[in-house]
């Protein structure tokens, strides 16, 4: 039986030797069975990879919110017949925040290997660089959209920071950013602490930790970029 490879994506365009070892692209040449995200997405970060690559003699998988869980069987049949097999998410680590982890979990169920390689993870990141308790922390996703929902959600991660001592982490779609922003001041006290963390690994990277009270005097430019957000004490 042959092994599932989880493989880092770049989080952005960015220097892929920036974020990706270079002793991984060995590994990635050797693999011709993919379960990725976007089939467009991976393969253009293989060309990247390695720019002799014939990608016309690879195999993808299609792997996201619209697949089946009964089709999940059929994107590790090749490693069931003793082909390695990679696992590629659209940006980042791969079953992280992601579909893959169900691919991941039957692969354990199978007995198959699961090897994660090395890469970029903008929750990591973004928790390393905030400032605030790396020790205890959650990342809880997307809020609800609908506003009451998404306040009261808003409220209960606040109450946990100070009941529980742990960081909050989630995220939201780029074009609601300065949305989000927007409900988090009007709805956390003054003195919680707010990180920022957007485009991370990339020249426009924005990294900022601020109170609630300072940021109610400076608007960041988030909008529509790639972005973490952390509330701590």
């Amino acid at each position: 039986m042959a092994n599932l490879y989880l493989i880092p994506v770049p989080l952005g365009d960015t220097d892929l030797h920036h974020v990706i070892p270079r002793s991984q692209e060995e590994i990635i040449r050797r693999i011709s069975f993919f379960v990725v995200e976007d089939i467009r997405t991976a393969r253009r970060f293989l060309k990247k990879t390695d720019k002799d690559t014939d990608i016309d003699r690879l195999h993808f998988y299609e792997l996201n919110e619209h697949t089946a869980a009964a089709d999940l069987h059929s994107c590790l049949e090749p490693a069931l017949s003793g082909h390695d097999l990679g696992l590629m998410s659209e940006a980042g680590c791969p079953g992280v925040a992601d579909p893959g982890a169900d691919l991941v979990k039957l692969a354990h169920e199978k007995g198959i290997r699961v090897i994660p390689l090395v890469g970029p993870s903008s929750i990591l990141l973004a928790m390393m660089a905030s400032g605030m308790n790396g020790q205890n922390f959650a990342f809880n996703g997307y809020l609800p959209v609908k506003k009451e929902e998404k306040l009261r959600r808003i409220q209960f991660l606040e109450k946990r920071i100070f009941q529980e001592n742990q960081s909050q982490l989630f995220i939201e779609a780029p074009y609601r950013n300065l949305q989000l922003f927007d409900d988090l001041l009007a709805n956390c006290s003054s003195a919680t602490r707010l990180c920022i963390a957007c485009d991370l690994t990339l020249d426009t990277e924005f990294i900022q930790t601020r109170s609630i009270g300072e940021w109610k005097k400076q608007k960041p430019d988030i909008q529509k970029r790639p972005a973490i957000f952390i509330l701590g004490k």
